[in-house]
């Protein structure tokens, strides 16, 4: 067998992104084949992947992306398991390449199965990267979103990522989209207007409302139309469009955007979270 040197030993960490002392071992255990010793390392990857399996993988990094024409966006979780490795230049390298090709996909099977570099797919990626980092790597959601005008926002520590759409590219756009994202990011509503809470929340919520009305002494006769003021007061609190803007609490969501143009209106969002 050849020596194996220190210039193949580089070239397989750059190809993988495995440490200088792992490819040295799986170099000598190809017998200096290069394509051998990467099937090695990867699965050494999935070694560590099924050992993993039931780890919790609540860190990471969520990235929003936008088509150049801004008719298609997409956010992506990138999960590890450590805050440490989810802050590190790499990881954070990985992640936004994998958001790159997100935005080329439509789903999440399909984002999974595409290639990454050369023959690997990003699910190999994955689980390369999970032998390479030692920690379970995964993608913890995807979203897609097109529309006529679509924005992102992305918090700071890339925790929080979402997605806005918009009813038309008008001027200013990209400015409402961007600051209805940040709302989305910041307030958590639970869907974008009346239509799309789900009817049992809403019964659980007029349930909740009577209970408390009860116990008030309200007489049974009127809690119907009390609790009916009170899911108006839910709605107001917990739909993006009814929201109170947060950079002007005077005006609601839906407000501000036909502020930007009269006929402009919020027609979706998307939010990932960690955790």
């Amino acid at each position: 067998m050849s020596k194996i040197t220190a210039a193949e030993v580089n070239k397989l960490r750059k190809t993988t992104g495995a440490g200088m002392m792992d490819c040295k071992k799986a170099l000598v255990e190809a017998g200096g084949d290069f394509e051998a010793a990467i099937e090695l390392l990867r699965k050494k990857g999935q070694k560590v992947a099924a050992n993993r399996a039931d780890r919790d993988s609540s860190e990471g990094a969520v990235i929003a992306r936008v088509n150049d024409d801004a008719t298609a966006g997409v956010v992506v979780s990138i999960n590890c398991e450590t805050d440490f490795v989810a802050k590190n230049d790499s990881y954070l390298a990985l992640a936004n390449k994998l958001a790159d090709i997100a935005l080329t996909q439509d789903n999440r099977d399909a984002f999974l199965a595409t290639t990454f570099e050369g023959d690997l797919s990003v699910a190999d990626k994955l689980t390369e990267q999970t032998g390479v980092i030692g920690e379970k790597i995964e993608i913890g959601g995807f979203e897609r979103l097109e529309a006529p005008f679509v924005g992102s926002y992305i918090h700071a520590g890339n925790k929080i990522a979402t997605l806005v759409s918009l009813s038309a590219a008008v001027e200013g756009a990209a400015e409402a989209a961007k600051n209805v994202a940040m709302q989305a990011a910041a307030m958590n509503p639970i869907a974008l207007n009346e239509d799309g809470v789900d009817a049992t929340i809403i019964e659980k919520e007029i349930e909740i409302a009577k209970d408390q009305l009860r116990q008030e002494g309200k007489p049974e006769a009127m809690l119907d139309n009390i609790a009916k003021g009170k899911i108006k007061r839910f709605f107001k609190d917990n739909t993006l469009v009814n929201q109170a803007y947060i950079k002007d609490g005077k005006q609601s969501v839906s407000a501000y955007v036909k502020s930007v143009h009269a006929d402009l209106t919020v027609t979706g969002f998307k939010r990932l979270a960690l955790g």
